[in-house]
C-alpha cells in the first residue's frame, strides 16, 4: 500500500480530473450506488467510506441524504485534506488517516460504501477477510455497496474489458501517459478480482439481497445487506 498511498499524496490535487479521464462513466457509477441506498431524503443513518479520497462518494450522499453522519478514512493526507475542503459546508462528517485493512473501527454504521478502493487490496483471501470486517462493523439491516474494477470470469472478457478501458482513456489522455503512466501504474497497484468471486465472498459471509446495482465492462457496484 506504500506505492498507493506515495502516488496518491502526490496527485490529490488533480485527483478529480484525472478520474473522469480514466474511470468510463464515473459520475454514473457513483449516482448509480448512491440511489442503491434504501432512505429516504430526510433519514438520519451514519455511514462508513472506505478509502473516501477527494471526498466525491461522501458530498454525493450528503446531496441526497443531508442527515446522513459520515467517517471518512484515506490512507492520503493530501485526498483527507482534499475532502475537508469540497466537504467544509457539511456538518456530521468526521476524517480519518490511515490504512482502512488495518483500521480499528469501534463504530457501527448503517451503511459501508467505498469507491475504486478495495481492489488495492493484494489477495483473494485479504478481500474476504476485509468483508468479513465489513460485515462486523454493519448495524443489522446494515447495507455495504462497492463500486469498483472488477475482472470478468474468462480471460477473452477480461481482453475485452482492458480494450475499452484503454480506448477510454484515449479519448483523454495522450498514448504515451497511458502506456508509460496508467498501464504500468494498474500493473503494479491493482488487483482486481472476478465480480462472481466477490458476490461468492459476500455470500459465504452472510450477506443477503446481493446484487448488481450497475456494470459497464471492468466497472461495477455491487451491494449486500447484513440481516
Amino acid at each position: 500500500m506504500e506505492n498507493v498511498k506515495k502516488h496518491f499524496e502526490e496527485e490529490a490535487e488533480e485527483f478529480d480530473k484525472t478520474i473522469q479521464q480514466l474511470i468510463p462513466l464515473y459520475s454514473e457509477m457513483i449516482d448509480s450506488m448512491i440511489t442503491a441506498l434504501p432512505y429516504n431524503v430526510s433519514d438520519k443513518f451514519k455511514v462508513l467510506d472506505l478509502g473516501c479520497g477527494t471526498g466525491n462518494v461522501s458530498k454525493a450522499v450528503k446531496e441526497r441524504f443531508p442527515r446522513a453522519m459520515i467517517d471518512c478514512i484515506d490512507i492520503a493526507e493530501n485526498m483527507i485534506e482534499m475532502a475537508k475542503i469540497k466537504l467544509e459546508d457539511y456538518k456530521d462528517i468526521k476524517y480519518y488517516t490511515g490504512d482502512f485493512a488495518e483500521f480499528d473501527f469501534e463504530a457501527k454504521y448503517d451503511v459501508v460504501v467505498s469507491s475504486l478502493a478495495l481492489h488495492h487490496i493484494k489477495t483473494d483471501e485479504e478481500k474476504k477477510r476485509f468483508y468479513m470486517r465489513i460485515y462486523g462493523v454493519l448495524s443489522m439491516g446494515g447495507v455495504f455497496l462497492n463500486s469498483d474494477s472488477v475482472l470478468g470470469s474468462n480471460e477473452s472478457l477480461n481482453e475485452i474489458y482492458m480494450e475499452k478501458w484503454v480506448e477510454f482513456m484515449l479519448q483523454n489522455v495522450t498514448k504515451e501517459e497511458v502506456e508509460e503512466k496508467w498501464l504500468p501504474k494498474h500493473e503494479e497497484e491493482d488487483f482486481p478480482a472476478p465480480l462472481i468471486k466477490h458476490l461468492q465472498w459476500l455470500n459465504e459471509i452472510g450477506f443477503e439481497n446481493i446484487d448488481i446495482v450497475w456494470k459497464y465492462y471492468g466497472s461495477a457496484v455491487y451491494c449486500g445487506t447484513k440481516p
